[in-house]
């Protein structure tokens, strides 16, 4: 965390201090869970490895109120009157056991013409850069290749109308949230999804898709890796 921020520094004198402070609270977000009530941990502690070398796909939707909670930074994502619910947080390669492979040797930055396909699928162009830097790099995928995958994926899933602008806050359980996910998509079933939550509050989804993107596929790990307490709190888009 310490080298992140140092680092950050420097970054911003190119991507802008708002990309920066992004970028440390995300680094804050997926590596400072706690235990009890986020089961993120494990998925957080990621390894190098070589492109087109894992077994599967996470998409990871941000569920936006719970996850502005715990993360400072994500200026655009997080501004009052917006009211985004669940918004891409990334496509992530995963083996099928143990620690997933990030930060591969690639092209550390997108050019502009690829983060056109990025426009309108991240919250903001500063996700969208370190999404490919972390996890892009280690798909085999150009960056122009890599956010049409994105896009593809995220179009492959259907946000259920419990969540689709909600007026008030809402206590609900984990299953309940993928079991709104699993009517909504009839062919994802249990588990070949997480859910995300931090301090009680739900902040996230993850579902496991081929490599392909053409289907949802089971993924044990991830599923356990979930969050598991009684209820959790699902606040309203701001």
């Amino acid at each position: 965390m310490r080298r992140v921020i140092i680092g950050c520094a420097a970054w911003a004198l190119f991507i802008g201090a708002a990309s920066c402070a992004w970028l440390v609270g995300a680094v804050a977000k997926e590596g400072d869970c706690a235990a009890e009530d986020c089961g993120n941990r494990g998925a957080s502690r990621t390894g190098v490895g070589a492109a087109r070398d894992f077994d599967f796909y996470v998409l990871a939707l941000s569920w936006s109120p719970g996850f502005c909670e715990s993360v400072e930074g994500a200026r655009d994502q997080c501004e009052p009157g917006k009211g985004l619910g669940f918004v891409v947080h990334g496509l992530w390669p995963q083996y099928e056991q143990g620690a997933s492979p990030s930060e591969c040797p690639g092209a550390r930055s997108p050019s502009r013409i690829a983060l056109e396909k990025a426009a309108g699928l991240f919250p903001d162009v500063g996700l969208a850069r370190y999404e490919w830097r972390k996890h892009g790099t280690c798909s085999g995928k150009s960056p122009s290749d890599y956010f049409a995958d994105v896009a593809q994926a995220n179009a492959a899933v259907t946000i259920p109308p419990l969540f689709v602008k909600p007026a008030r806050d809402q206590k609900i359980t984990p299953i309940d949230v993928e079991r709104a996910f699993f009517d909504a998509n009839p062919r994802l079933r249990p588990g070949m999804m997480a859910v995300s939550c931090r301090r009680g509050v739900m902040d996230g989804v993850r579902i496991c898709m081929s490599k392909d993107l053409r289907e949802f596929r089971a993924c044990p790990e991830v599923a356990q890796r979930g969050c598991h307490i009684r209820e959790i709190s699902a606040p309203a888009p701001l």
